[in-house]
């Protein structure tokens, strides 16, 4: 009696916890509300960004103003779902909405969602509607697709109209391949009809997702909630791994469908599971219930499939082709530790020629700076590293006689602090990497220990707009201690230090598995233990920015980056992407330098490599070409309306498709290939990459040279 008592009691505080600040407001019988577990994370989240960030905003008027205009883009950022009324009822809400976060009240964000979703749901059963009518493609007309810059909507009509003339435009790209009417039409109408099954399946984590998104990225752009869905995959990302059967899906026509399978994995040895097989049910362990996953969302189903190594996975099949009353084939696994091999670092050797000699150049592509940070506590001295991976491939490079090696960093957007001064290490013999400075103000120098070298011969990093973070702090330690040549454009200019929170580490097991447990003992109900699939955590990880790094000059390169030591104009616009297009980015700013000896300097070289560099490219075809790549999307960039009228853009596309084939067969012949024919495919294996080719004649130049840097500390 005591302990259903204590139930009793138990129960009443915590629906008095969890009692909300105010009402939510109803929109329809759809609306997503958020759940018990998303006010305590939001909570939480709102707690350690004002006590431990490293920019110590405070959650006031002004930061709810930022996160309210931040939500509001986006969800609907080219202002074509909102109506202006919506907006102007919104506005009660922005400078509340800092208090609603530090009190955990979701409802008023929840509310402008189910507003959008209202409003998403009406747009394309709208345009279903549309279809039944016919259209005059002989008009002068224009559809205006880029909106951001345009006001909202003030009536339905207005509205009706817009989405009228994006259901045109749809038809119209569909005739222009088919002159069937009647076929484009039902083809427009499944692709609609998939629009709202779509937004139908979003959750509440969606939502929540998205408003922590505005919150946080309005603090610093780099603290970032993640879902647990999304944390799972971020995870993935940095280890380069992960626990399952192997297996890539898609969502196809309502059924979650194999895409490929990573061989050696489960999924591939069990001789049972094709390329285009659909996943009907999931179940856990070798007796657990089936649990059908038609219609779901593919992250929702992968979170069942994936899970700990070593744990039994059961699914049930339909094979491709087969009818969707077809008994389905049942396939058990084992669930292996997966190595996304097609995510790591790679190499490949160039041959360049120097006067009659051949130069080898070896290319060492990295995608991130990843590290299996489970195995490395473990102790397991052979985790999965960026830092593991290049070493086995510049040993290799050494065996095949190489006179030097590019690291190729492009859209590399950095991961692993530790694995940028462990590869900074591979080309130095001892010192300084990077400083990091905390919330303290206090300086951590991170140093290079092991004195040995890796290769020690001619280097160049390559880099771009999207290198960013770790990417910039190895690329900055290269050329402060004048290792190595930077070669590419400059940097994104990411200088911050991010701390990966495990949110259930913090906040413990949620109070309704307690409330459970404590439930299941007080009626005698012996609880089943479930299998996990230790692929999702229950509240999520905050990725929180805790400290700025320093190249050991002193120089910071959060706004500026990393400047090349030869430079290449940029493909991606500087204008749009990089830490100094960002309004919440924290400034640049110097400290003191470091204490290092340089490696080399590459002074006395550079005026020659450089002058070597611009008298090709003002010959080079290929050059030219990116240089009007770069001028063409300036100019279309600048649209942001296309024509409605049949002819005109028949003409606009037949013109832009021959230009693009003949654009492309230039690119080609300038590099030594064959030209292609429209429809032909290109071959596999082919490399237009001209910046890589131009990287590693650069290194050969460098080496023609006779490697004229000063050496300072041997190598």
């Amino acid at each position: 009696m005591f302990k259903k008592v204590y139930l009793l009691v138990l129960l009443a505080a915590a629906l008095a916890c969890k009692a909300s600040p105010s009402k939510p407001v109803k929109v329809s019988k759809a609306d997503l509300t958020p759940d018990d577990q998303q006010v305590i994370v939001c909570k939480k989240i709102a707690e350690l960004i004002t006590n431990y960030n490293y920019k110590k905003v405070e959650l006031n008027d002004s930061i709810s103003a930022v996160i309210f205009d931040r939500y509001i883009k986006s969800l609907d950022e080219n202002h074509s779902y909102f109506l202006a009324s919506d907006i102007k009822d919104f506005e009660k809400y922005k400078t509340v909405l800092d208090d609603d976060i530090k009190a955990g009240n979701l409802n008023d964000a929840f509310y402008i969602f189910n507003v959008f979703q209202k409003r998403y749901l009406e747009h394309v059963n709208y345009s279903l509607t549309r279809l039944n009518e016919s259209f005059d493609f002989d008009k002068k007309e224009s559809f205006v697709y880029d909106r951001d810059k345009l006001p909202w909507p003030t009536s339905q009509a207005e509205m009706d109209q817009l989405w009228g003339q994006r259901v045109k435009y749809d038809l119209l790209n569909l005739k222009l391949a088919s002159a069937d009417m009647a076929a484009n039409k039902t083809t427009l109408k499944k692709r609609y009809e998939n629009l709202i099954s779509q937004a139908n399946k979003l959750s509440n984590q969606d939502v929540f997702q998205y408003f922590m998104d505005a919150f946080t990225e309005a603090i610093d752009p780099h603290t970032n909630y993640f879902n647990p869905a999304n944390a799972a995959n971020f995870n993935i990302e940095m280890s380069r791994q992960l626990e399952g059967i192997g297996a890539s899906l898609l969502v196809e026509n309502e059924y979650v469908t194999i895409k490929s399978v990573v061989p050696g994995g489960p999924a591939d040895k069990s001789k049972q599971i094709s390329v285009d097989d659909r996943i009907v049910g999931v179940a856990q362990g070798k007796t657990g219930e089936f649990q059908n996953v038609v219609g779901w969302r593919v992250e929702n189903a992968i979170a069942l499939i994936r899970g700990t190594k070593g744990t039994t996975v059961r699914l049930e099949l339909l094979a491709a082709g087969a009818k969707a009353g077809a008994k389905p084939k049942v396939v058990e696994m084992v669930r292996e530790k997966i190595i996304l091999k097609d995510q790591s670092a790679k190499k490949e050797i160039r041959t360049y020629d120097n006067n009659g000699k051949a130069v080898k150049i070896g290319v060492i592509s990295i995608p991130a700076f990843y590290i299996d940070y489970n195995d490395y506590k473990a102790g397991n001295p052979n985790y999965k590293s960026t830092t593991h991976d290049v070493k086995l491939l510049l040993d290799s490079l050494k065996q095949e006689n190489v006179d030097g090696v590019v690291i190729d960093l492009r859209e590399n957007g950095g991961g692993s602090l530790m694995e940028a001064i462990e590869l900074t290490g591979l080309f130095i013999k001892q010192g300084p990497v990077v400083q990091v400075r905390d919330t303290k103000d206090q300086v951590d120098v991170e140093k290079d220990e092991d004195p040995s070298i890796t290769y020690s011969g001619p280097l160049g990093i390559l880099v771009d707009r999207f290198s960013a973070s770790a990417s910039e702090i190895f690329s900055g330690a290269i050329q402060d201690y004048g290792r190595g040549l930077i070669l590419g454009t400059q940097t994104y200019g990411k200088g911050s230090v991010q701390n990966a929170i495990d949110l259930d580490r913090i906040l413990g097991t949620p109070l309704r598995d307690k409330l459970n447990d404590l439930a299941a003992n007080v009626s005698g109900v012996k609880k089943t233990k479930a299998v996990s699939t230790g692929s999702q955590s229950t509240y999520g990880q905050l990725n929180l920015t805790i400290a700025k790094f320093y190249r050991v000059s002193g120089s910071s390169t959060q706004h500026k980056g990393v400047t090349p030591d030869i430079q290449f104009p940029s493909v991606i616009p500087l204008d749009k992407y990089g830490e100094d297009t960002e309004p919440s980015a924290m400034p640049f700013d110097v400290i003191e330098k470091s204490d290092f000896t340089k490696a080399g300097d590459f002074t006395s070289v550079l005026p020659q490599l450089k002058k070597m560099h611009d008298q090709r490219m003002a010959t080079s075809d290929s050059y030219k070409y990116m240089l009007e790549d770069i001028a063409d999307y300036k100019k279309h960039d600048a649209d942001n309306s296309v024509t409605l009228n049949e002819s005109e853009l028949k003409k606009q596309r037949d013109s832009d498709e021959q230009k693009a084939i003949e654009r492309n067969n230039l690119r080609r012949v300038a590099l030594g290939l064959p030209a292609l024919k429209k429809g032909d495919k290109k071959p596999k294996n082919e490399d237009l990459d001209f910046v890589k080719r131009e990287a590693g004649q650069i290194m050969t130049d460098y080496i023609s040279l006779g490697s004229k840097f000063t050496s300072i500390q041997p190598q």
